[in-house]
């Protein structure tokens, strides 16, 4: 619910877009019968979605390849035009006030880079304020703080071409941040991060969230992200909204599996307890799913190491896609909030 006098960050209503593309059969004859007669398909890449976000929000805004999320957020940037319905993104229309909404979002696309690749990030950071026209004084004490917070201080200087992936994405976020938006995007933000540079992005992020009250727009395929940075996740699938809850709710019915990964020094044995499932037993090698409501990681741990040798343990999430699909078994209504 609205508090009084406030309105929602991102409100949209039955929004949709359709592409449309042309085909032909294959060979010369097919090339002769589409100068005559050219068809087209269509593809439904978002089917009405109805979406309100508050100020403040951390958003995990997830699906498989192809559900429509990018599809959906470039609507929401004011990149695409949609096909029908209406949106407001901090009570601009994205499509036709794309350069005022621009001042006041921000974004980060784990696969694509705004810093200058030859160049240092300090000398890009100086290019956005020039490009966000921002006060010099405000640049200064926005980025004093930016530098701080994520800890950059020491390769601020560095070609962005020197630095490790873990680094460059701590400075992309950061460079995003810069000019002060009330709401960010953030398309798969760790992305190729090893899981200490995945860990030191989330806590950041978390804390600048709390600090700074801006909303957060996430996609991401880790369930990591969702878990650490979401407060709500929104779950689209066919271009469709299958399911929007609260990430505790999330976690308590379907997040509650983890898959141990163990390298014993002797013949992998299968175990049969309570709440523990033996994906794989084969040679030195362990592979485990635990339901974590039934029997503790802890206690899993605990109990094979008292029995065996364990030479490595890994402990991760199933992917989503299998949640995902998890979600759809179970028939949730669309909408819930809980």
């Amino acid at each position: 619910m609205n508090s009084a006098g406030s309105s929602p960050v991102i409100e949209t209503q039955k929004l949709r877009k359709v592409f449309r593309s042309r085909t032909k059969e294959a060979g010369v004859t097919g090339s002769i019968k589409s100068f005559f007669s050219r068809e087209t398909t269509e593809v439904e890449a978002v089917k009405g979605i109805d979406l309100v976000v508050e100020r403040g929000e951390v958003v995990a805004f997830i699906g498989p390849n192809g559900a429509g999320k990018s599809t959906t957020i470039k609507m929401l940037t004011g990149i695409l035009y949609p096909s029908s319905g209406t949106a407001r993104v901090l009570g601009h229309v994205p499509w036709l006030d794309r350069e005022k909404l621009s001042f006041k979002i921000g974004s980060v696309f784990g696969q694509k880079s705004q810093l200058w690749y030859h160049l240092p990030p300090l000398d890009t950071f100086n290019l956005l304020a020039r490009i966000y026209e921002m006060d010099p004084a405000e640049y200064r004490k926005n980025r004093d703080y930016l530098v701080s917070l994520f800890q950059i201080d020491e390769f601020l200087k560095t070609p962005v071409r020197k630095l490790s992936l873990g680094q460059r994405m701590r400075c992309e976020v950061a460079a995003s941040l810069l000019h002060g938006p009330e709401v960010v995007f953030l398309d798969e933000p760790t992305i190729g991060l090893d899981v200490l540079a995945r860990q030191n992005l989330r806590r950041v992020l978390k804390q600048w969230n709390r600090e700074v009250k801006a909303t957060v727009f996430l996609t991401s395929h880790d369930v990591g992200d969702i878990e650490q940075l979401a407060d709500r996740v929104i779950i689209i699938n066919h271009g469709e909204i299958v399911l929007d809850t609260t990430v505790k709710t999330l976690k308590h019915r379907y997040l509650h599996r983890k898959v141990i990964d163990l390298r014993l020094a002797q013949e992998a044995p299968e175990i049969a307890r309570p709440g523990i499932v033996t994906v794989k037993a084969k040679g030195q090698g362990l592979k485990l799913e635990v339901d974590a409501r039934i029997a503790g990681i802890d206690q899993v741990l605990s109990a094979v190491l008292k029995e065996y040798e364990v030479l490595d343990i890994t402990i991760s999430d199933p992917p989503l896609e299998e949640i995902i699909a998890e979600i759809y078994r179970a028939q949730q209504p669309d909408g819930v909030r809980s």
